[in-house]
């Protein structure tokens, strides 16, 4: 017996060490203990880490937590930052398709009421050139377009087509300075001729010292010049210089159509022109 003991002492005492704990346990558990000097040492030893962990563990999760709820905040923010860039992208067509169809109901409106053929046509580039001021249209010979036609919109006369391509035209537009126009008071019946002068105003030359204009009076075409039928309207009179010397009397005029915002305009034959023959084969 005391061989055995002594083979296996080591894991008796293991066992004891052990089994002694559970038993205690066991014992004591259901009606507890008070806590002995190497409990209550411990305890103190260990508290102020477990509150430094709790504390620490608590930070984590509340930043974990703020970064989850601050990232959803920033990704709704930039869906609606992204659904109010289309909304507004949107309410701008929307007004720029407004614009448009009631500039192109004017010229409908406008081109009924003519008494010619009007061929509508839309504005595509501008000459970059100072010396030639003129634009490039989307009408050409395949539209019936053709050299010496004038160009105008419902609010009055934009130029006269200087040359033409299979699908496109080039204008040389009122305000260019080797552009002259016949024209005429409106009132008076006075005639003149409205020379351009580059960007700006047009000028009122050719109209005699004697004859009766004002300032503010309407200057349209007198369909004199070959190019331009009658009537249409030109701008008015402006900075009138009337001389109480030479022949005559000179003005500025204010374009009635702004020739740097062109968007739509008709093309319109002279009713001193005839269309271009058509060669056999082109059409």
């Amino acid at each position: 017996m005391l061989s055995l003991f002594k083979r296996y002492r080591q894991l008796l005492i293991v066992s004891v060490l052990l089994l002694y704990p559970l038993v205690a346990f066991l014992v004591t558990g259901r009606r507890g203990r008070e806590p002995n000097f190497l409990d209550r040492a411990l305890i103190a030893m260990t508290s102020p880490l477990q509150s430094g962990l709790n504390w620490i563990i608590d930070g984590v999760v509340g930043t974990v937590n703020h970064y989850v709820d601050l990232r959803g905040v920033r990704l709704e923010n930039d869906a609606l930052r992204l659904e109010n860039m289309q909304l507004r992208a949107a309410v701008q067509a929307l007004g720029e398709a407004r614009s448009e169809n009631e500039r192109l109901r004017q010229l409908l409106a406008y081109a009924e009421a003519a008494p010619g053929p009007e061929i509508p046509a839309r504005v595509v580039g501008v000459n970059p050139v100072a010396r030639l001021l003129s634009v490039r249209i989307s009408s050409g010979e395949q539209q019936g377009v053709f050299q010496g036609m004038s160009v105008v919109t419902p609010d009055g006369i934009v130029g006269q087509v200087i040359r033409t391509t299979g699908g496109y035209a080039d204008v040389a537009l009122v305000t260019d300075p080797q552009s002259r126009v016949g024209v005429r008071v409106q009132r008076s019946r006075a005639r003149g001729t409205a020379a351009g002068a580059g960007n700006g105003p047009l000028r009122l030359e050719n109209m005699l010292r004697t004859e009766d204009v004002e300032n503010g009076e309407l200057i349209i075409t007198s369909g004199t010049d070959g190019v331009y039928p009658p009537g249409l309207v030109v701008g008015r009179v402006a900075n009138l210089a009337k001389k109480e010397h030479g022949m005559f009397q000179g003005a500025d005029i204010l374009p009635a159509v702004d020739t740097t915002k062109l968007e739509e305009v008709l093309v319109v034959g002279s009713p001193y022109r005839q269309a271009a023959p058509v060669v056999e084969g082109t059409r």
